[in-house]
């Protein structure tokens, strides 16, 4: 008998709702790291008030319960802190699409595995729960680490806007990343 692999479980992490009391204020924190920001948005990076940030939450769950996007806050399991998210957004229910994005907030968790697991709950969660057919995701050329992840799960480029991005006196790609439900890895 096969045994079922859990939607919401890591060994390290776990995937949450979003909790207006304590996220606000930790991702709001996120924003001023300009890293951070640029690993997830084409647009020129700002700090974000713990306003904007409840904002965004509030405009975020509307879209959950329209079955238009999927987000998970991200906690780890030693202790229970938050340490990113995960985003299934731009669903296409009529091709079985969408698109990926996830974030993890304090340097001193990048490069801990954290960004594997989130992403093996998002590809499994995208699949086998929303029976999608394809996944997406858009990363800088720049950002090395998120683009050897995303393969290593065997997303392949699919299209390259050549000098679409421009920050700090340099252009970079952006790189369009694609995985089918029949090529995946995990």
């Amino acid at each position: 008998m096969k045994s079922e692999k859990s939607l919401f479980h890591e060994k390290n992490i776990y995937f949450g709702p979003i909790d207006h009391q304590k996220d606000v204020k930790i991702v709001s924190k996120w924003t001023h790291d300009p890293i951070y920001m640029r690993g997830l948005v084409t647009t020129p990076v700002l700090p974000l008030p713990k306003v904007r940030i409840e904002k965004q939450f509030e405009a975020i769950e509307k879209e959950t319960e329209n079955h238009q996007r999927f987000y998970f806050s991200v906690h780890a399991k030693a202790d229970d802190r938050l340490i990113g998210f995960g985003d299934i957004f731009r669903i296409s229910w009529a091709n079985q699409s969408g698109w990926l994005k996830l974030g993890i907030g304090d340097a001193e968790d990048r490069g801990q595995g954290y960004g594997t697991e989130i992403l093996k709950l998002l590809v499994r969660y995208a699949f086998d729960e929303l029976s999608f057919y394809r996944l997406s995701a858009a990363i800088s050329e720049e950002n090395t680490t998120g683009l050897k992840l995303f393969q290593k799960v065997g997303f392949v480029e699919e299209v390259r806007q050549h000098e679409g991005i421009y920050h700090d006196n340099q252009r970079w790609d952006l790189i369009h990343l694609g995985l089918l439900q029949k090529e995946r890895q995990i």
